[in-house]
């Protein structure tokens, strides 16, 4: 996919922000819209369909959260990649955040430069799994890595983003021990940093969805899909 294809939503209360973040993506390539409060991004978001959401927490109206959540109930924006750029670096604001449906959390302030570079490696991961089965049947479940849903006992679940693509790493070898930092590295990637709770949340995210007896966790190692 070109640069000149793929649309940014940026979402921020403070005209600064939008304006010189807003400035350095669309000198990349990317086509950017901004809004300037959680509800005026739920309704470009459904609008616009972007690739990427860039999402600040504390806005007027409807915060970040809530924005993230009703953006993540919109079956044809599972794909789309949410991360949040705020100042607030509490562990549970990066928990609520994943809670939500985030793939990611960036942290203010930010060089325009560096953020270029984060947005590239969060694009990164829209690279179609060529070389990956597109159906995977196990058991009752089925993952289809080419809509990125699933059917759990004959019911179709959309998932986030990143909740799917652990399920889909650790269902793609059922029994086999993934550590910790392959997970990490294969699903968020090296280059973005990410809190070291953040699989534990997904993973208890997925037991929620698919079931607890599905995953089993290695104590001191990562986790394991249990079919």
């Amino acid at each position: 996919m070109n640069k000149k294809d793929i649309k940014i939503l940026l979402v921020d209360d403070e005209p600064d922000i939008l304006e010189i973040v807003g400035y350095n993506l669309t000198n990349e390539g990317y086509q950017v819209t901004t809004a300037k409060n959680g509800v005026e991004a739920v309704k470009k978001a459904k609008k616009e369909k972007p690739q990427l959401i860039i999402l600040d927490v504390m806005m007027p109206e409807m915060d970040g959260i809530e924005a993230c959540e009703a953006i993540r109930k919109i079956p044809e924006l599972s794909a789309t990649i949410i991360t949040f750029l705020t100042a607030r670096g509490e562990d549970y604001s990066q928990v609520a955040g994943f809670d939500a449906g985030a793939d990611d959390y960036i942290t203010k302030p930010i060089k325009p430069k560096v953020l270029v570079s984060k947005v590239k490696a969060l694009l990164r991961r829209l690279k179609s799994e060529d070389g990956a089965k597109s159906l995977v049947t196990i058991g009752n479940l089925v993952i289809n890595r080419e809509e990125y849903k699933i059917v759990l006992e004959g019911n179709e679940i959309i998932l986030p983003r990143k909740e799917f693509e652990l399920l889909s790493l650790l269902a793609s070898k059922p029994g086999k021990v993934f550590k910790r930092e392959d997970i990490l590295d294969r699903v968020w990637g090296n280059e973005v940093v990410v809190g070291g709770r953040t699989i534990d949340v997904h993973i208890r995210k997925l037991r929620e969805k698919i079931g607890d007896d599905s995953f089993k966790t290695v104590k001191g190692v990562g986790y394991k899909f249990v079919e």
